[in-house]
């Protein structure tokens, strides 16, 4: 597992969405210069560690993500430039939010290396936007968008279904509205209430708040059928992307490559490898003789503690099978004729037939194969049929069914 891509968080908002429960702070103005200068000196010194150490060496994608990246401003322009120094990435993305993004900044950026911005837009309902805590409105978002494509980046829009007030015709002119802007990529997210949230709180008070799942499904339908036909091709379960635009650090993810997190709360992925060569680069994680992979989670700003989640053979491979089939074209034969060599085939088939039986996964020939009998789990496992087991329209919608038969084989 060569470690490819990078993760670095910026855990700070001008104001706090009231559905978010990432690791983000929101400092009063007079304190945010002081604040952001800490932690990205901090960020600085983590990055040349990693760079001494010959772990950035490999890496083709960089992911900046918070919180909101663009907040800090030439800050964000310093650290791109020094991660640019130890690699070279082919994609490198920044979030933004479009109040904090103005075309200087996403000049620089450009400039410094980035080569894509993902914008947190969310609805161009200016209620919608305002009832969640978001603090641009619908026009400035718009703009945001039609500035990072004058600079020559590639833009990707975060929308959300579901939103307390949100109608079916104002999901409509969301999505109307951001397909006249023609951004490169769009990401749709159904909300979901975390325990602790502002958000949470309030719909506890009331309930007409609370999602609604099958107006949700609905808008995920939707969303479907209008961006498919413009030309964006879904290529996982919240992603569509026009031809050559699909966020290759998130596949990365899906995908089982290993990655690196920088910064408070970010996360890594190393195999056992991996691990024993870059060690050194984690205080107070030791390895355990029966781990395959470790998850890393950094607990604070200057690096000093690490959170370890270690997984043997057959829970990474569980993981894996379980992420595939967040993407479009599911679970590749080879991956499961792999996974059957630490998971026992029995087992394996049991789950493949059971997702066939609820209708969330069919089995779709590789390569243009043609099979004049019906694929069965059992040859596919073995090796004697070439077909990747692809999540239905059911799967799509209720990919948590699907993602929890196979982790259940961990």
């Amino acid at each position: 597992m060569a470690v490819t891509a990078l993760y670095v968080h910026v855990p700070f908002c001008a104001q706090k969405c009231r559905y978010c429960d990432f690791d983000s702070r929101s400092v009063a103005p007079c304190d945010l210069d002081a604040a952001l200068d800490a932690y990205f000196e901090q960020l600085y010194a983590r990055l040349d560690v990693f760079g001494n150490a010959g772990a950035l060496r490999q890496v083709r994608t960089v992911y900046v993500g918070g919180g909101t990246p663009s907040l800090a401003g030439e800050r964000l322009v310093e650290l791109a430039r020094r991660i640019s120094a130890w690699c070279k990435p082919v994609e490198f993305t920044c979030e933004a939010n479009p109040e904090s993004l103005t075309a200087e900044l996403a000049t620089t950026l450009a400039e410094a290396g980035v080569t894509r911005i993902s914008l947190g837009v969310q609805t161009l309902d200016n209620t919608e936007l305002a009832v969640i805590g978001r603090i641009h409105n619908a026009e400035r978002a718009l703009e945001a968008i039609a500035t990072v494509k004058d600079v020559g980046l590639d833009v990707s829009c975060d929308l959300m279904c579901g939103l307390p007030g949100q109608t079916m015709s104002s999901w409509q002119y969301t999505l109307n509205g951001v397909l006249a802007a023609a951004p490169h990529h769009v990401s749709v997210y159904p909300l979901t209430l975390e325990e602790g949230t502002p958000l949470y709180r309030m719909a506890c008070r009331d309930e007409s708040l609370e999602p609604d799942e099958d107006f949700q499904a609905a808008c995920m339908d939707v969303a479907r059928e209008r961006l498919s036909s413009a030309g964006y091709h879904p290529y996982e379960v919240a992603s569509y992307a026009l031809d050559g635009h699909e966020c290759a650090h998130n596949i990365a993810y899906w995908t089982g490559r290993g990655y690196l997190g920088l910064g408070r709360s970010a996360a890594g992925m190393l195999d056992a490898e991996d691990f024993d060569r870059l060690a050194g680069l984690f205080p107070g994680v030791a390895p355990r003789g029966d781990f395959h992979r470790v998850r890393l989670v950094q607990r604070n700003d200057d690096a000093t503690a690490f959170e370890a989640e270690y997984l043997t053979h057959r829970e990474a491979a569980a993981e894996d099978l379980m992420l595939a089939c967040r993407m479009t074209r599911g679970v590749a034969s080879d991956l499961l004729v792999r996974a059957a060599r630490v998971i026992p085939a029995e087992e394996l088939t049991a789950v493949c037939d059971r997702a066939l039986e609820l209708g969330l996964a069919a089995w779709v020939p590789e390569h243009g194969d043609t099979h004049a009998e019906p694929i069965s789990s059992v040859d596919v496992i073995a090796g004697r049929a070439r077909a990747r087991l692809a999540p239905t329209h059911l799967g799509w919608l209720d990919g948590n069914m699907l993602f929890e038969l196979f982790w259940d084989l961990a």
